[in-house]
């Protein structure tokens, strides 16, 4: 993107105000845009032709009538406004590296820089930056592989418990770092163990995108961890990628797309040395998964009988990855309820789920919001209204707690559900703590 003269660029005043480092961190766009118009003097029609956007758009935006979710417009505002990726959780924009390193002489004459500056003047900037990561040692251990499996591991964590789309930037900044690490020439151990940690970062990164709904990136980085997988023949890895693929088509009511994605996922398991029963029964279940997508009853059941076969055969020594350890008995019991309620089979469905709940870490909000919101339904299609409402109003908690839009997408589902009920009192009362837990699934609109 060609640099904005520098009338239009954003003042440094203003990039170090408190007020718009507040509204950049959590991406309050109405706030960011009414401080570029005041501030910097770039009104709405010229913020919409600089970012992509329609005036329209710019102007519900402002009036607080619309939000800004999807990563590609807010890169395209961090672009256009030139605010630095950093301030909005993003990694940083190409155009702030510059190209090439030159230097310019001081205009003795220049006037004392404003306080803002002055304190900006004070960090490192970005050519400095580019220089120190030239002298970085470069010279990597085993030390520095156990540091990466550490903050994959700290990363997932953390997307269980809030959500991957403010720990994307990070996540995509680390790929990209490790792919970079892989250009150079390095011992065999050292690249296998840098192939398999990039393939691990680029399956999280396409997982947030799978949370978030946004389908068409989650494909392109799942793919990319299929092929860095491949490179080193990691088969056991590449089953799982291609088991998350096929969840994914399974939210994508594309049932043929998922089977056959977990049949291919499993091809891989069975070829690869020394694959787990653990990593066998994971697979087992996502292949119940498509084809109760497909409604295929007696399969469905196969699968599950399956699944439970395998996991009934784990033991403590089992070398399982470190990437199918959240598949422990809670789980195997849960999904094997969503795999019932996805048949229809409600009566069997409901006990499983109730007790995985019950027994699922507490940490775990995305999980528990998940599961609960899946239980509600099942309860409402058997005539609870009572119980439902009341599973619902336990899982809007964990719903604030997490961004997903899978868990805000089941909220939806549920909450119109209860359109021929909402006279009820409690549904009345669910709305009333949806209203106050999460105020902006309703405000507004009838519908969340």
């Amino acid at each position: 993107m060609p640099e904005p003269p520098r009338s239009q660029q954003l003042p440094v005043s203003l990039l170090t105000d408190h007020a718009m480092i507040e509204a950049c961190q959590i991406r309050d766009f109405g706030r960011i845009f009414q401080l570029v118009k005041t501030r910097a003097g770039i009104y709405p029609s010229m913020i919409a032709r600089r970012c992509d956007l329609t005036p329209s758009r710019v102007g519900e935006v402002i009036a607080g009538h619309r939000q800004l979710l999807h990563m590609d417009v807010i890169e395209r505002i961090s672009d256009g406004l030139r605010i630095p990726g950093h301030m909005l959780g993003l990694a940083r924009r190409s155009w702030e590296t510059p190209q090439n390193l030159t230097v310019a002489p001081r205009d003795p004459a220049e006037a004392p820089a404003p306080v803002g500056e002055q304190l900006a003047a004070g960090l490192p900037g970005v050519d400095v930056d580019s220089i120190l990561a030239l002298a970085s040692e470069r010279d990597l251990g085993p030390s520095t592989l156990h540091a990466l499996h550490s903050s994959i591991a700290d990363y997932w964590r953390r997307d269980d418990e809030h959500g991957g789309e403010t720990l994307r930037p990070a996540v995509v900044g680390q790929l990209r770092y490790v792919v970079d690490l892989l250009k150079e020439q390095r011992p065999a151990p050292m690249r296998n163990g840098l192939h398999s940690i990039a393939a691990e970062l680029a399956r999280l990164t396409g997982w947030t995108y799978f949370d978030a709904r946004q389908y068409n990136q989650a494909r392109a980085y799942f793919t990319e961890a299929l092929g860095l997988a491949k490179a080193v023949d990691d088969r056991q890895f590449m089953a799982n990628v291609l088991s998350c693929m096929s969840l994914q088509a399974t939210y994508q009511d594309k049932p043929g797309d998922a089977v056959a994605l977990v049949t291919a996922a499993q091809d891989q398991a069975r070829g690869a040395e020394g694959t787990t029963p653990r990593v066998l029964a994971m697979l087992a279940m996502r292949e119940a998964f498509a084809l109760a997508t497909l409604g295929n009853h007696s399969a469905t059941h196969g699968a599950i009988s399956e699944a439970h076969t395998c996991f009934g055969r784990i033991s403590a020594d089992d070398p399982d990855p470190a990437w199918v350890a959240y598949f422990d008995e809670p789980k195997l019991i849960v999904d094997t309820g969503i795999a019932h309620g996805r048949l229809g089979e409600v009566a069997l469905a409901e006990p499983l789920i109730a007790d995985a709940l019950r027994r699922e870490h507490q940490s775990n909000h995305r999980g528990r919001a998940f599961h609960a919101f899946w239980l509600a339904r099942i309860q409402f299609k058997r005539g609870k209204l009572d119980e439902a409402c009341h599973t619902a109003m336990g899982a809007l908690g964990p719903a604030a707690a997490v961004g997903s839009q899978r868990v805000a997408g089941h909220l939806r589902e549920f909450y119109e559900q209860l359109e021929p009920f909402r006279r009820e009192p409690a549904a009345v009362a669910f709305e009333a703590t949806l209203r106050e837990v999460l105020p902006r699934q309703v405000s507004g609109s009838p519908r969340p």
